[in-house]
C-alpha cells in the first residue's frame, strides 16, 4: 500500500492540536490530524469552560509557611497528594517552587502576557467558521467570598490586573445577589472578571472544530503517535490505512507529550497536575448564571450543557494512577451549602490530568535537535485558553513566517535536557 503524504501531520487531537490543526490549515497546507481517541474526549474533555482573558497570573507554587505545612500533611481542599508518587514527582515540584520565587515569577508573568492577551481573539474566528456561537457565553466568571481575608487577597489580585486592561466588577452581597440569586452559605461579596468567554460543552467545541478541519479538507484519523519515525526529510506513522508522511509534525500530546518526546532525547522538567469533575443538577427553581469559583475552598462550578459542573483543584499524583477522588468527595458537601445542587449526573468522577512545565509557561517550539518537528504542549490549566493562540504561532513559524508575538519566551531551549 502506497504511503499517503501531507504537508503537516499533528499528534494529538486535544483542543490545543485541534487549534494547531486549523491555525496551519490557514497557511495552505495538507493537514493529517491523528489520535487514538476521539477529538476532544481526554483532557480537553472535562475543564471548567473559560477562555481566560483575565488569566494574567500563572499558578505559582505556594511558598507561604503555613500553607506549605497544610498541602503536606494533605488537609488542603485546593491540592492532594499520592505519597507513593512524590520520589517521581520531587525534581519538578521543586522546581515549579523555584520559579515561583517572586524575580522568577514575574518572568512567567512576562512570557504569558502576549498569549492571555491574544487568545480570546485567535479563538474567535474559529467558533464563527465552526458555527460554534451557541456554546459561548460572554459572561465572564465570579471569584466570591464568604471572609474578609479572601475578600483582601481576592482584591489584590483584581488589582494587580489593572496594568492588563482586565476588567471587573467588585461586587457587595447585594450586588452578587442580583447577578447569582441562588448563592448561599455565607457569601458576603465577589470579584466579578468580565472579559473571558465561557464554553458550555467543551468537548462540543472540539468536535464542532474537527468538524471545520474535515470541511476543510483535513484528515482526521484514529493512530497510534508511538509509531511515529523520521525517514529522511520526512516524518512518517503507520496506520491501518498503510504509512503517512509529512514534512512537518506537530507533538500536541498534551500530558503524555513529555513521555513521548523524551523518545527522541528531550528529557523535560514537566508533571501534571490530575484534576477531577461532576455534574449535578439543580434543585428546585435555582439557575447558576455564571461560572463561579469559591475562593474559600478552591474549586469552581460552571453551567454546562450536562448540568452544573464541578471541578477540583490539583492532585499530583501518577498520570494514569487509579482514581482517588477525594478533593470531590471533601467539596460536593461544601458546594451543596453554596448553591443547591441536585442529583449526580455521572456515574463516576471524571478524572484528567493537565500537563504543566516548571516554569508556568507552555512549550511552543521547534524542536532543535530534529529538522520539521514541532512542540506545542504544557499548557497546564491553559490548555483551552491558549489553544488557538498556540495554533497560530506553531502555524506561522512552520509556514516560515515573522511570528506574530515573540516566541523565545516558550522554546524548549530554556530547558536543559
Amino acid at each position: 500500500m502506497a504511503d499517503r503524504n501531507f504537508d503537516v501531520m499533528v499528534l494529538g487531537a486535544g483542543i490545543v492540536g485541534l487549534a494547531v490543526a486549523l491555525k496551519t490549515q490557514e497557511k495552505g497546507k495538507h493537514v493529517l490530524l491523528v489520535d487514538q481517541a476521539e477529538a476532544g474526549s481526554k483532557t480537553s474533555y472535562g475543564n471548567a469552560g473559560i477562555i481566560e482573558r483575565a488569566s494574567f497570573l500563572p499558578y505559582a507554587f505556594p511558598r507561604d509557611v503555613r500553607e506549605l505545612i497544610d498541602y503536606a500533611f494533605n488537609r488542603r481542599t485546593d491540592a492532594h497528594y499520592h505519597f507513593g508518587a512524590l520520589a517521581s514527582v520531587a525534581p519538578w515540584l521543586f522546581r515549579y517552587w523555584w520559579n515561583s520565587e517572586p524575580k522568577r515569577y514575574e518572568r512567567a508573568i512576562a512570557g504569558a502576557k502576549p498569549l492571555i492577551e491574544n487568545c480570546l481573539a485567535e479563538h474567535e474566528p474559529l467558533i464563527a467558521a465552526a458555527g460554534a456561537e451557541a456554546l459561548i457565553r460572554r459572561t465572564g466568571w465570579i471569584r466570591a467570598y464568604r471572609t474578609e481575608k479572601k475578600a483582601e487577597a481576592s482584591l489584590r489580585d483584581a488589582e494587580k490586573l489593572k496594568q492588563f486592561g482586565v476588567t471587573y466588577d467588585v461586587l457587595d452581597k447585594a450586588g452578587l445577589a442580583q447577578r447569582e440569586p441562588h448563592l448561599g452559605d455565607g457569601v458576603i461579596g465577589a470579584v466579578h472578571y468580565k472579559d473571558p468567554a465561557n464554553i458550555s460543552d467543551p468537548q462540543g467545541l472540539s468536535l464542532a472544530y474537527r468538524a471545520l478541519f474535515e470541511k476543510r479538507g483535513g484528515v482526521f484519523l484514529n493512530a497510534d503517535a508511538k509509531s511515529l519515525r523520521e525517514e529522511g526529510s520526512e516524518w512518517r506513522i503507520t496506520s491501518p490505512l498503510g504509512g503517512l508522511k509529512a514534512k512537518d509534525v506537530v507533538i500536541a500530546l498534551g500530558p503524555w507529550a513529555q513521555e513521548f518526546v523524551r523518545n527522541f532525547g528531550y528529557d523535560l522538567p514537566m508533571g501534571v497536575k490530575r484534576g477531577y469533575h461532576m455534574h449535578y443538577g439543580t434543585a428546585g427553581n435555582a439557575v447558576l448564571n455564571h461560572t463561579v469559583y469559591d475562593a474559600d475552598h478552591s474549586y469552581v462550578i460552571a453551567p454546562m450543557a450536562k448540568g452544573v459542573r464541578l471541578t477540583t483543584g490539583a492532585e499530583f499524583a501518577h498520570r494514569d494512577a487509579k482514581p482517588t477522588p477525594v478533593q470531590l468527595e471533601k467539596l460536593e458537601p461544601k458546594a451543596r451549602k453554596f448553591f443547591p445542587l441536585a442529583e449526580r449526573r455521572d456515574a463516576e468522577p471524571w478524572l484528567g490530568a493537565r500537563p504543566c512545565t516548571s516554569d508556568m509557561l507552555p512549550v511552543i517550539s521547534k524542536a532543535p535537535q530534529h529538522k520539521g518537528m514541532w512542540f506545542a504542549f504544557g499548557h497546564a490549566h491553559h490548555g483551552l485558553t491558549l489553544s488557538a493562540v498556540t495554533g497560530r504561532l506553531i502555524a506561522e513559524m512552520i509556514a516560515g513566517e515573522e511570528p506574530f508575538i515573540d516566541p523565545t519566551p516558550y522554546r524548549v531551549e530554556r530547558f536543559s535536557f
